[in-house]
């Protein structure tokens, strides 16, 4: 279909627009605040004084790890975004009279022709919509079979297909929201892994490299499952929204035509 492609593009430009902009704010903002603020905190220790270490949002967001988090998280939100409007804008489609049939009138399969034509007539993108394609499906069916039970299963059927392509289109946030932890985890063992490596330095009394390197390795554990938070709080409405408007449909078409059907 043609918005397949489109959404890919979409996609595509997405990832590229979050990647040029978290990495912008990185250059620009957070890593020249957070190393200015590391070397006042090593020159303050090796001139022997005693303060209280400030937790920095520039120290904590400063590294590698967070930085492809945010770029990640951005790139969720903007495919999101896109499914979240196309779902709003199907849903307006309920507001509307597609078929114009008065209270009490029977529609009997010689009427399918007719009534199929104002759907047929809307614009091509909105003609994908599912309610369009729902009421056209049931309207060639009944034109077909004369048959009202054949009527409300083709209706389920279009219905329960819909809910499952828009359950697998998820499937890339999905993979972002595991992604963004597991990235976390990454950053959290390579923090270790540099702690490690200058352990004769700690017991030299030198810790200052060894405190670096473990700020490096919670500091990306804590981002990382932030953000999954996040994430999975706005993929579980966007999917109660899609799930609604699958079944707000199944209703619409049993209202406004399946109740009024009759075979002569």
């Amino acid at each position: 279909m043609k918005f397949k492609s489109s959404d890919f593009v979409f996609q595509l430009f997405a990832l590229l627009g979050a990647i040029i902009l978290v990495h912008a704010i990185y250059v620009a903002i957070i890593r020249p605040n957070a190393d200015a603020l590391i070397e006042e905190q090593l020159a303050r220790e090796a001139a022997g004084e005693t303060y209280v270490q400030q937790r920095s949002l520039y120290i904590v967001m400063r590294d590698y790890e967070q930085e492809a988090c945010f770029v990640l998280m951005l790139w969720a939100l903007a495919i999101m975004g896109l499914k979240a409007r196309r779902s709003m804008r199907e849903r307006q489609l309920l507001d509307k009279a597609l078929l114009n049939v008065g209270e009490g009138t029977p529609i009997l399969p010689e009427d399918a022709r007719d009534l199929s034509r104002p759907i047929q007539a809307l614009p091509e993108d909105e003609r994908n919509f599912l309610l369009p394609r729902a009421l056209l499906t049931a309207l060639q069916r009944f034109g077909s079979t004369r048959n009202v039970a054949a009527v409300s299963n083709s209706v389920k059927e279009v219905c329960d297909t819909e809910g499952d392509r828009l359950d697998s289109e998820l499937a890339m946030v999905r993979y972002i929201t595991w992604a963004i932890p597991s990235i976390g985890f990454i950053g959290t063992v390579r923090g270790i892994g540099e702690a490690l490596s200058q352990a004769h330095r700690a017991v030299e009394g030198d810790i200052a490299g060894v405190t670096v390197s473990l700020g490096v390795a919670f500091n990306s554990t804590f981002v990382a499952l932030v953000i999954s938070i996040v994430i999975m709080f706005f993929t579980h409405q966007l999917q109660l929204m899609q799930e609604r408007l699958v079944l707000d449909t199944q209703n619409y078409c049993d209202s406004n035509l399946l109740r009024f059907l009759k075979v002569s």
